[in-house]
């Protein structure tokens, strides 16, 4: 193993905290640090999700073990974001990632604003 191997789970450990705290999923925080090591769009979101994956599934348990999931509506949620995934990473394939770190960061500062500002 390398010294980047230990830096990833290092920053895999903290992505964990923030998806675990936030509910986000941790793919806010994954993607532009794929990004930033040299990932192209596509594979960044790709690799992402499968942390996003193993991160979700232990945030789930420890969420679970705290009484705080509405199973009813994860699953309709899932279920309807299913198709959704489907579509979204074959959009991807047709978005550079030049387009798509604009695209990205524009999402992300809309739902700053809209979270600094909601009452």
């Amino acid at each position: 193993m390398t010294a980047q191997h230990f830096v990833l789970a290092g920053l895999g450990v903290l992505v964990g905290i923030g998806a675990s705290f936030t509910g986000l999923g941790g793919g806010f925080l994954m993607v532009p640090l794929l990004l930033f090591l040299g990932y192209p769009a596509q594979k960044a979101v790709g690799t992402s999700f499968l942390a996003i994956l193993i991160i979700s599934l232990s945030a789930l348990a420890a969420h679970n073990r705290l009484a705080n999931v509405d199973y009813r509506i994860g699953i309709l949620l899932g279920v309807g974001g299913v198709l959704g995934a489907q579509l979204g990473a074959r959009l991807l394939e047709h978005v550079s990632t030049a387009s798509f770190k604009r695209i990205f960061a524009c999402v992300l500062l809309g739902l700053a604003i809209y979270l600094f500002f909601k009452k």
